[in-house]
């Protein structure tokens, strides 16, 4: 029972937490690249180029140790598909950084669990009964998470711990316009197309992985097909040669960190995740960005931390572990389910297993 708790609840828990850490990282990484002069177009196809590259002998050694359906036309055309909708999610979404700010991108990443809970309901992958507790529960804490994100993002407040090191902000926009920007309007727009396709992505995904339960094979194509796709449109919106020589600094970092801490391993340990807990669950941990970027600028980069903040994380804290309860709530109940209604089919296997051992002690007795 510990080792399925681990397994089933703890691990997917600490996985997504350290992937938020990890996304606010390199999306800052990113930002600070772009301000050197680094394409966007150019670093989507290379990021996903080493992330494809890196994946190709783990996946092929995955493949041969699991016995798998044949990866035929139809779930190759369904990654695919994905990979339209990633890269198109992944080039709006760098973009939208590019123009604005990594902060901003947290900021409105609050709305992912909004429309994946949306879309889970029209797709049947969550069912709204209202009188149900752990229903209420997750729409609560939903809406709970959202506001205590915008909290954070909105309202600053006065100081509580001032810290004298001097530091890149995180949490700080790193262009934060003196007026109304229009880049920063543009950039705020590209961002929101780009959550709005993300829980998308989590829905196809699933749905994926129903059928072909492979996650590094998936994952592998899926890069690919980013890649490519992210190439051809690169081609034509950067046209400049140079633009594509990538010497060492910044940009490279930025590259490879990208390729093997996002597009490998943070889209591996998402489809994982999002076959264990489903897509929901994972969208809940978007809100926790924000206040990982403000626990991260204060703990290694020295910045004063506000009232808005901490009320802001406390906030975001209730909501998901509302949703948390809620989705421990719904399983708990579905396996009790399963364990007290057996199936019709499973009752004459176990009379007739009964029938046959009495007849066999009969038998023995004559």
């Amino acid at each position: 029972m510990a080792k399925r708790y681990c397994y089933k609840d703890l691990l997917p828990f600490a996985a997504l937490v350290a992937m938020e850490c990890n996304n606010v990282g390199l999306n800052t990484l990113f930002k600070a690249a772009t301000l050197k002069g680094m394409s966007y177009h150019v670093f989507v196809v290379y990021a996903y180029a080493v992330a494809a590259i890196v994946l190709l002998p783990i996946s092929f050694v995955s493949r041969r140790s699991r016995v798998l359906p044949p990866l035929n036309f139809s779930i190759f055309s369904r990654i695919v598909f994905l990979g339209f909708i990633g890269c198109s999610s992944q080039i709006m979404g760098y973009t939208g950084i590019s123009y604005s700010s990594p902060t901003l991108s947290s900021a409105i990443s609050n709305l992912v669990p909004a429309f994946t809970f949306l879309l889970a309901i029209l797709f049947r992958m969550e069912t709204i009964a209202i009188k149900s507790s752990s229903c209420q529960a997750k729409i609560l804490g939903t809406i709970v998470s959202i506001s205590g994100a915008f909290v954070v993002t909105l309202y600053k407040g006065p100081p509580i711990i001032i810290t004298h090191a001097p530091s890149f902000s995180l949490h700080q926009p790193l262009n934060t316009p003196r007026s109304v920007d229009p880049s920063w309007a543009i950039g705020g727009l590209l961002l929101t197309a780009e959550y709005i396709l993300v829980p998308l992505w989590y829905i196809v995904q699933v749905q994926i992985m129903k059928v072909y339960p492979d996650e590094l094979t998936v994952v592998f194509f899926y890069n690919l097909c980013v890649s490519i796709m992210a190439a051809i449109v690169g081609i034509f919106a950067e046209p400049n040669p140079s633009a594509w020589k990538i010497g060492p600094g910044t940009a490279l970092a930025s590259i490879l960190c990208s390729g093997i801490f996002g597009s490998f391993l943070n889209n591996a340990i998402h489809t994982w995740t999002l076959r264990m807990k489903g897509p929901l669950y994972v969208a809940m941990f978007k809100p926790l960005s924000i206040a990982i970027a403000v626990a991260m600028g204060f703990i290694f980069l020295g910045d004063a931390l506000h009232l808005g903040s901490l009320i802001g994380a406390t906030i975001i804290s209730m909501g998901f572990y509302t949703v948390m309860w809620g989705k421990s709530t719904e399983e708990m109940d579905e396996n009790v389910g399963r364990v007290e209604s057996p199936t019709a089919e499973n009752v004459p296997l176990l009379q007739g297993y009964e029938t046959e051992r009495a007849g066999k002690n009969m038998h023995a007795n004559v």
